[in-house]
């Protein structure tokens, strides 16, 4: 008998488990755990047991994403979600015993998350596109003690049509849409949650059914690799100054690369909103009202160069929500307002001939997001059938997708 390797398992284990019990402390005191069958659940499953390649300190890191496969280039190609982002999804499905659901997407942790939840009369599938992703989670899960989780190899446009309907569908990889066996395959009374790309946005949204079509009843943000496969989003980049300095654009959209390009070394106006933000308030929802709101609406990105060249300010790092017009562009940005750096003022920045108009069109957005919709209800997400009749959609932006027709509207705060 290994006394030495035996005791330094134990010590492990007792590592893990202290650790477990500090994350699951951590999600409810921000309020990401909230129901006591997901706090069990996370108090439970084994999370270094999908990550053994990663420090335990990594794996029960609140925040963090352990990636598990990336692409040629480094770029992630698979990973375990980061726990507060899993919470906040098994939140927003409300998994009671004994219902069916669909994982599309998998890595194992988060299907061991929802076997817990369902018990033993429920039933679990959880699917990917990738072979390796497969192969480990079926593995780990067997190995974790949930062998009774049906893990598959399998493009999930299609859905899994023979182990359907399903009570609740969850897609753990971003979505650029939403295919019509997703909908086929959900029970009348089901709930499909989804991080669903909307203009160069993600958001976690939980969509029920409501006369025919799909509708929102939460969404939160979030970020997720990006779907494989006949799912795969369509992102188009179009380069301003090389490769440091460019604008991502979603689906068909396009624009004039060469004459963003010249506007960018122009002289730029800029224009303060008056809006202040402090603390820790999110405005996550600011973005997706300019998102809206904005016709034309993309995301300018720069890498550290880029934003050393001082071409561009220090937000486009993750991403500057941007409206372009023409040759004409303008993007939000922000300056301190305290010493302390604890409050910020949201301004504009504008370059190109149209400059001024443009930045003066954005500052009107974000003030008509801070006197009508800022602390509101948010914005209600509706998916229908590709080619249903704009006379049977409300008011609002309608986003056309292959498959679905996505309008966002935003009901006045009471």
């Amino acid at each position: 008998m290994n006394t030495v390797r035996d005791n330094d398992t134990k010590a492990t284990q007792q590592d893990a488990a202290a650790l477990r019990a500090t994350m699951v402390e951590q999600l409810r005191a921000q309020g990401e755990l909230r129901t006591d069958a997901v706090i069990r659940a996370f108090a439970t499953v084994p999370r270094e047991a999908f990550a053994p390649e990663a420090p335990l300190e990594k794996v029960y890191d609140r925040d963090d994403v352990v990636i598990t496969k990336r692409d040629e280039n480094g770029l992630a190609l698979s990973s375990v979600s980061a726990p507060r982002i899993q919470a906040m999804m098994l939140e927003q499905a409300d998994i009671q015993p004994g219902m069916r659901v669909l994982e599309i997407g998998s890595g194992g942790y988060n299907a061991a998350l929802i076997a817990e939840l369902v018990g033993p009369d429920g039933e679990v599938t959880t699917v990917d596109i990738d072979p390796f992703v497969v192969d480990r989670a079926e593995r780990y899960l067997a190995e974790a003690g949930y062998p009774q989780v049906r893990v598959l190899l399998v493009d999930a446009e299609g859905g899994v049509p023979e182990h359907a309907p399903f009570d609740r569908i969850i897609v753990t990889a971003g979505a650029a849409d939403i295919p019509p066996a997703w909908t086929e395959q959900l029970a009348e009374d089901g709930v499909l949650v989804v991080p669903l790309r909307m203009r160069g946005l993600t958001r976690s949204v939980a969509l029920v059914r409501e006369d025919g079509h799909l509708v929102s009843r939460g969404y939160q943000l979030c970020g997720f690799v990006s779907m494989q496969g006949s799912g795969a989003n369509a992102e188009r980049l179009v380069l301003l100054r090389g490769e440091d300095i460019a604008l991502r654009l979603d689906g068909g959209q396009t624009a004039d690369g060469e004459a963003l390009s010249a506007a960018l070394t122009s002289p730029r106006v800029v224009r303060p909103s008056g809006v202040e933000v402090g603390g820790f308030e999110p405005f996550d929802e600011l973005d997706l009202f300019l998102a809206t709101a904005l016709d034309d609406f993309g995301l300018l990105v720069a890498t550290p160069a880029g934003i050393e060249s001082g071409l561009v300010e220090r937000s486009t790092r993750m991403g500057a929500k941007t409206t372009l017009v023409g040759g004409s562009f303008a993007y939000r940005a922000s300056r301190a307002t305290s010493e302390e750096r604890t409050s910020f003022e949201f301004m504009v920045y504008g370059h190109g001939p149209d400059a001024e108009t443009v930045a003066d069109r954005y500052v009107e957005v974000i003030r008509e997001w801070d006197r009508a919709h800022r602390g509101g209800p948010g914005a209600r997400i509706e998916v229908f059938p590709a080619g249903t009749p704009d006379a049977e959609i409300g008011e609002g932006r309608l986003i056309d997708k292959k498959h679905t027709r996505v309008l966002i509207s935003w009901p006045a705060s009471s």
